[in-house]
């Protein structure tokens, strides 16, 4: 549902009757403030999250994926709070409507969209890669592309975008409510991409990541990557897909009450805020040393969460290399 709708059913409770119209404005507010909290709690997670791996962590292919994550994220909690605190405008202020208030919304709902869409892509994308790397590693490295990151999350974005943009424009406020023919395949395409191709390979992919952690704990521990991807889709899976089942099971009209569209609103806001809000503190807790009582910079912190093999090796082969540099001038030393 688009805030355009969502507007309409807060303005019609609005103005039903005086006492009704505060208890619509308490309840909105207080549920609106919750919102509004979560997802500033986000909004500073996923900028430290961008501010270290773009700025102070040296970047691999995994890392591209999260800072575009974090991105999506931080775009979709800033303009949820921008489109709640206009929805509270519009039950507090005695001039609730002004000028390109409906134009504001829809330009709001078309970017909140695009980055709901493209992060969902994106995690899908990461989880599918990572997957790929364990289950056939010596081709994934002989055959991945350097910039294959880069260029993923610019097509992701692009579909992204797209999809938000078809979704708005088509499925209209009027549209979205009457059905319309052109609306429905929309809602049906939208449904089926993340219920039919996301979730299926985000769950298979988090699965096989499981199986891989089962098989090598007692030799190793698995690398943190390994559960960021698992828990992120885990939270995913619980927080955004039962809302879009039950977004379509409203669009073909299984649940019509006002009052239920706006409780279904608070809930889709809350569970995406979420899913947006608890990724970067994923990130800390799983890079964390909890057996080290030491205190830890978020740098490290960081490091350790998205440390891929391809780092490990490196770090080996530095140390190889500066151990075989002492050991010759040693050698070269005791010979003069």
């Amino acid at each position: 549902m688009d805030n355009s709708t969502l507007n309409s059913s807060v303005t019609d409770q609005n103005y039903t009757s005086e006492g009704n119209a505060e208890l619509t404005f308490l309840h909105f507010t207080v549920a609106a403030a919750i919102a509004i909290v979560l997802c500033l709690i986000g909004i500073v997670g996923n900028s430290i999250v961008f501010w270290y791996l773009c700025f102070k962590i040296k970047r691999n292919k995994y890392t591209i994926y999260i800072i575009n994550l974090s991105v999506a994220d931080f775009i979709y909690l800033l303009f949820t709070i921008i489109v709640l605190m206009i929805h509270i405008n519009t039950l507090s202020s005695p001039h609730p409507d002004f000028e390109g208030k409906d134009s504001l919304l829809k330009f709001l709902e078309i970017l909140s969209k695009s980055a709901q869409y493209s992060g969902m892509f994106i995690l899908t994308a990461i989880s599918l890669e990572r997957c790929l790397s364990v289950l056939y590693p010596f081709w994934y490295q002989c055959n991945r592309p350097q910039n294959l990151s880069i260029i993923i999350c610019a097509v992701l974005w692009l579909i992204g975008c797209s999809e938000s943009l078809i979704d708005n424009l088509v499925c209209s406020e009027e549209a979205f409510m009457a059905q319309t023919r052109e609306c429905t395949p929309v809602q049906i395409i939208i449904f089926g991409i993340s219920i039919v191709i996301c979730l299926p390979i985000m769950v298979i992919s988090s699965f096989t990541l499981l199986i891989k952690i089962k098989r090598t704990f007692r030799e190793q521990y698995p690398h943190k990557l390994y559960i960021i991807i698992i828990v992120a889709v885990f939270v995913f899976v619980i927080s955004v897909i039962p809302i879009n089942c039950l977004w379509f099971l409203m669009y073909f009209k299984f649940l019509q009450s006002s009052m239920g569209t706006l409780g279904l609103y608070f809930a889709s806001v809350y569970c995406l805020a979420l899913n947006g809000t608890i990724d970067p503190y994923i990130y800390f807790i799983v890079g964390k040393k909890w057996k080290q009582k030491t205190s830890h910079s978020i740098q490290d912190v960081l490091e350790r969460a998205f440390k891929t093999e391809d780092d490990e090796n490196d770090s080996k082969s530095n140390g190889t290399s500066n151990t075989s540099n002492t050991s010759s001038q040693t050698n070269l030393a005791s010979t003069f």
